[in-house]
């Protein structure tokens, strides 16, 4: 059992898409708000939490599961029935306009639930509704669901990301204090050093927020472990309640193999490693679901990094992520000692972990990573669009940021940005005609910040 020094501080479970919901719920082009993410996540908490914070009155709805809820949108899609019905039968309260917030939990569940979201857009919108679902891409494409398109608001929402992990563990004022310093400028050893402990935390636990509040209760690895398992039986258990009965045995296989394809030292995702004697025709349905769940993320190959990065993308190669870096320690079985020890036999690995903690953050904060090759000679762990610009990118899981695809990259194309993140402490260099940013992994949030000025430099 590892205990953490600080043990008895604790932070808040608060999470940043709180004030986009807020700015919804003020909006005057407000519609019904769709919330879609991976099981677990914490979209009903934050949703409740957002209710008892900004409404008089929060009234809740759970469909799944649930026929006699689902048969209120059998009759009509009627909003003003719908809404009576559920306050006076279901609740036993009037619902209000302006001062309750309704929430239509697991949505999937009812598809003419989703559907009425149309008719509360055209007919109800004073009404604010809130919806969450968890499998809704998997669902929508299952059941040819009518979509309401163009009639919702949408937000994705994530595992914990590393600021809300530090928060969490009460360092708001780590995280506010290291915010403060200009992009280029190193952090002083005050920072650095709690930073890098905590983002070992982090790889450890990650940001599942079951996981982080049983850390932050316990600061008990073993613990934390123990609830992964459980998280992860519930994904498995998930395959078999909801997927169709012929998929769910190339789910495991898929889901099983994602830790082993990653270790590889060219870890493009590879269908035939899967199962032997499966080609990818077969699996591929399999693994679109799981991309459909938000249990995986998928980062294609782009050879040629011209704009749009998504119109040169090729869909037959890429590589497969999980969604939280957590889960993938866990599932990988590496333990939090080889971890916290920094053993050299975990430094392959530890790369893909990387990787991977580099994308959940950069998908967190809506960029659209890809990733470059070319032929067999270089390659380029993420390329992203960011307003006129392609920004290269380089993730080093040590100290060292010796990065030849990179340098190769800017003298073939020479952007006029790109990164480098590292455990390296902050600066910035040219790299032929590329002003090149090392940016400190556990300061990934500050992205947007780097970004902005160089973009002034520009104009």
């Amino acid at each position: 059992m590892h205990r953490q020094p600080e043990e008895g501080k604790r932070g808040s479970m608060e999470r940043e898409i709180m004030a986009r919901l807020a700015k919804w719920k003020d909006s005057p082009d407000r519609k019904p708000l769709l919330i879609t993410g991976v099981r677990q996540c914490g979209k009903t908490y934050v949703i409740k939490e957002f209710g008892n914070r900004y409404f008089e009155d929060v009234a809740y709805f759970y469909f799944e599961g649930n026929k006699g809820l689902a048969s209120i949108f059998d009759y009509d899609l009627e909003p003003e029935r719908i809404i009576k019905e559920l306050g006076s039968i279901v609740r036993g309260k009037e619902i209000i306009p302006g001062k309750t917030l309704v929430i239509f939990d697991e949505i999937q569940a009812c598809p003419k639930a989703i559907t009425s979201l149309k008719y509360f857009n055209e007919n109800l919108r004073e009404l604010h509704i809130v919806c969450a679902g968890s499998l809704l891409g998997v669902s929508v494409k299952r059941d040819n669901v009518s979509f309401p398109v163009g009639k919702v608001n949408r937000m994705q929402m994530y595992p914990m990301t590393f600021p809300e992990f530090l928060c969490a563990n009460g360092e708001q004022e780590l995280y506010k204090g290291a915010g403060r310093f200009e992009p280029g400028k190193e952090l002083p050893e005050l920072y650095y050093v709690p930073l890098r402990k905590y983002l070992k935390y982090y790889y450890i636990v990650g940001g599942m927020p079951e996981a982080v509040k049983k850390w932050t209760d316990t600061h008990d690895f073993d613990a934390v472990s123990e609830l992964q398992d459980n998280i992860l039986q519930d994904y498995s258990n998930d395959f078999a309640k909801h997927a169709p009965k012929m998929d769910v045995p190339k789910l495991g296989w898929i889901w099983d193999s994602i830790p082993k394809q990653l270790a590889k030292d060219n870890n493009k995702f590879v269908f035939s490693h899967v199962k032997e004697g499966k080609r990818s025709a077969e699996l591929e349905d399999a693994l679109e679901w799981l991309s459909d769940a938000g249990l995986v993320h998928r980062l294609e190959m782009v050879s040629n990094p011209a704009l749009p990065l998504s119109f040169y993308a090729d869909a037959t190669f890429f590589k497969v992520y999980m969604s939280d870096i957590g889960l993938l320690r866990r599932k990988a079985g590496l333990s939090h000692r080889t971890i916290l020890g920094e053993s050299e036999l975990y430094s392959n690995f530890k790369g893909a972990l990387t990787e991977n903690y580099v994308l959940n953050e950069l998908v967190a904060q809506g960029k659209h990573p890809y990733f470059w090759r070319s032929g067999n000679t270089a390659e380029l762990d993420f390329l992203f669009e960011d307003r006129d610009r392609v920004i290269p990118v380089e993730a080093k899981a040590e100290i060292r940021t010796k990065a030849k695809s990179y340098q190769q990259f800017c003298k073939k194309y020479r952007p006029s940005l790109g990164f480098k993140f590292s455990m390296k402490n902050t600066g910035e260099n040219m790299t032929e005609d590329t002003k090149t940013y090392s940016l400190s992994l556990y300061l990934l949030w500050m992205l947007d910040r780097y970004l902005n000025v160089a973009d002034t430099d520009k104009k």
